[in-house]
C-alpha cells in the first residue's frame, strides 16, 4: 500500500481503497502507530479554533485573546499560538498554492476545516523554527482530534510532501509562468488586486522609476507580512511614557506619546487596564497629534469633532489633547453598539473630569444639522484597511475591489459633511488606514473640485517625532502618507483641509 496525496491509498495494483477516495472518509492514517498521539497540543488547537472562528467572520485580534485565556496559555505557548494563528491567516495565499501542488487537487475541493489544519502545518514547516518532522507529526495529531482519523491520513500525506522541498523551491514552483504582479501576489500572499493598488499608491507617492517602484513594493509586501510590535499610547494627562517604560515598555522614537512593548500581555500594565493608556499604532497616534497641533480658528475653548469615531482610540487621544488646550471634543458614531465601545474607551478620561460629549448619529447628516460649528473635525473614514494588513491579516482575504466603490462613496459624503460642519477658518483632517489612491488623494481632489470654500494645507510640518523633529519621508505633500516599510507604522493617510473665511 502506498501514499497518494491526491486520492488516499492505492494497493500494489493501483486500485484505490473505497474508503479513502475522499479525504476524511478513510480509517487508516499514514502515521506509524508509535508516532500517533491522541490529540494536538493546546497551542496548535487554539490556533485552529481561532482560524475557524475567523473563517466564520470573527476578527483574529479579538478572538485570539479570548481563546488564550480559555486555554490558560501564557508565555511561550501563547506566543507560539499567536504566531501560528496570524501566520497561517496572513500567508494562506502562498500556502494554498503549495497545498494544491502537494495534494494534487484545488483547495476548493478540500474541506475548509481540514484546509485550515493544513495551513497550520504548512506555516510551521515553511516559516517557523519547528523541525519538519515535528511540525508534520504534531499537526497530524491535531487533525486526528479536530478533523477525524481519516482526515489525519490525508493531512499527513500532504504535509510529508511539503517537507520534501524548501520554502524557496516551493515559491519557484508555484510562481512559475505567472506575470510579475501575480507572482508577487502568490509569493507574498496578497490578492493580486491589492498588490496592484499598493503599487499604484507607491507610484502616486512619487516613485516613478519602475525598478525603484518594484523594490519598494516588495519591501511593503514584506512589511505587511512581518509580525508588528505592540505599540502603546500614553494618553496625555492620564498616563506618561515614563510610566509605560517602568512597566516594561520601551519609549518610542517616533511618537511623543508612544511606547513599544517587546513582549507580554499589554493588559498586565495597570495604565492599560485602566484605559489611561492603550494599544494603538504609532501612525494613529501621529495623525491625532497632528490635528491637535494645527492652528484652527484661534478662538478660546475650541470645539472639536470626531465625526465617525468608533471604536474610539483616536477619540480618546484627542479628548486628552483637547483638554490640555481648554477645548472640548464632541464624538459621533453611527452605531449604538460602537458608541458604547467609545464610552468604555473614554472611561478614564471621563472619570478624570475631562469633558467629552458622546452621541450617536449618521455622520453624513451632521454637517447639515450643525453647519459652521466646529473648529476642528476629524474624519477617520471607514476604509478597506489595506494599510493595516500586518495587524489585521484576515482583511486582505475579506476585501474585494467592489468594496472600494462602496467605501469611496461613503468617504466622499463624510468628508463633505465634515466640511459643512467646520467653522469658516476651521480645519478638517481626512484620515484613512489605507493608501489606496481611490480612498485617499482622489477623495480629497474631488472635495476640492466640488467646493470653492476649501484649500488643502501642507500637513507635513505637523508630524513631529519624539525628539520634536519633523518625521522623514512623508511624501511630496501637501498630504502625508505613512508606510509600514518606511515608518514601521500602519499606512495612514492624512490630509488637512481648511474652510475658507468668506
Amino acid at each position: 500500500m502506498s501514499e497518494n496525496p491526491s486520492g488516499g491509498y492505492r494497493d500494489a495494483k493501483g486500485r484505490q481503497r473505497p474508503e479513502s477516495r475522499r479525504h476524511g472518509a478513510g480509517k487508516r492514517t499514514a502515521t506509524r502507530p508509535a508516532d500517533r498521539r491522541r490529540g494536538g497540543d493546546p497551542a496548535r488547537k487554539v490556533a485552529w479554533q481561532v482560524i475557524r472562528a475567523v473563517a466564520d467572520g470573527a476578527y483574529a485580534n479579538l478572538e485570539l485573546p479570548k481563546a488564550l485565556r480559555t486555554a490558560e496559555l501564557h508565555g511561550r505557548d501563547a506566543g507560539f499560538a499567536t504566531e501560528l494563528t496570524y501566520g497561517a491567516i496572513r500567508m494562506r495565499g502562498l500556502y494554498d498554492a503549495i497545498i494544491e501542488f502537494a495534494a494534487g487537487r484545488p483547495v476548493s475541493q478540500i474541506d475548509p476545516p481540514v484546509l485550515d489544519t493544513l495551513r497550520i502545518g504548512a506555516h510551521q514547516i515553511l516559516n517557523m523554527r519547528v523541525p519538519a518532522h515535528a511540525a508534520a507529526s504534531e499537526t497530524v495529531a491535531l487533525a486526528r482530534e479536530v478533523n477525524g482519523a481519516g482526515a489525519s491520513g490525508f493531512v499527513n500525506a500532504v504535509l510529508r510532501r511539503i517537507t520534501e522541498r524548501t520554502r524557496e523551491e516551493w515559491i519557484a514552483e508555484v510562481t512559475a509562468g505567472r506575470d510579475r504582479i501575480d507572482a508577487l501576489a502568490v509569493e507574498h500572499s496578497h490578492p493580486a488586486w491589492v498588490v496592484r493598488a499598493l503599487r499604484g499608491a507607491l507610484r502616486a507617492g512619487g516613485i516613478t522609476d519602475d525598478a525603484e517602484l518594484d523594490t519598494a513594493l516588495v519591501k511593503l509586501l514584506e512589511a505587511d507580512n512581518a509580525p508588528p510590535a505592540v505599540s502603546l499610547v500614553a494618553r496625555p494627562g492620564l498616563a506618561t511614557v515614563a510610566e509605560l517604560v517602568e512597566a516594561g515598555a520601551e519609549a518610542s522614537t517616533l511618537s511623543p506619546v508612544g511606547a513599544t512593548l517587546p513582549g507580554g500581555d499589554p493588559a498586565d500594565i495597570p495604565a492599560v487596564r485602566q484605559t489611561r493608556a492603550a494599544v494603538q499604532d504609532e501612525g494613529s497616534q501621529l495623525v491625532a497629534l497632528a490635528l491637535a497641533a494645527a492652528d484652527a480658528t484661534g478662538t478660546d475653548a475650541e470645539e472639536w469633532l470626531d465625526l465617525c469615531a468608533g471604536p474610539g482610540g483616536k477619540a480618546a487621544l484627542l479628548a486628552t489633547l483637547a483638554a490640555q488646550q481648554d477645548s472640548v471634543l464632541f464624538v459621533n458614531e453611527v452605531s449604538e453598539h460602537r458608541t458604547d465601545l467609545i464610552r468604555r474607551t473614554l472611561s478614564a478620561a471621563i472619570d478624570s473630569g475631562i469633558e467629552v460629549m458622546v452621541g450617536t448619529g449618521d455622520g453624513r447628516e451632521l454637517g447639515a444639522e450643525e453647519p459652521d460649528t466646529y473648529d476642528k473635525v476629524l474624519v477617520d473614514a471607514p476604509c478597506t484597511g489595506l494599510g493595516a494588513l500586518r495587524r489585521r491579516p484576515e482583511a486582505r482575504w475579506r476585501r474585494t475591489p467592489a468594496d472600494v466603490t462602496t467605501l469611496t462613496r461613503l468617504q466622499g459624503e463624510l468628508l463633505g459633511s465634515a466640511l459643512d460642519a467646520a467653522k469658516p477658518g476651521g480645519l478638517v483632517a481626512y484620515v484613512t488606514c489605507s493608501p489606496h489612491v481611490a480612498e485617499t488623494a482622489e477623495i480629497v481632489r474631488a472635495a476640492v473640485e466640488d467646493r470653492d470654500d476649501v484649500t488643502v494645507e501642507d500637513a507635513r510640518p505637523l508630524f513631529r517625532d519624539a525628539a520634536g523633529e519633523q518625521v522623514a519621508d512623508l511624501g511630496d505633500g501637501p498630504t502625508v502618507q505613512l508606510w509600514p516599510h518606511v515608518h514601521n507604522t500602519d499606512a495612514m493617510f492624512f490630509a488637512l483641509l481648511r474652510k475658507k473665511i468668506r
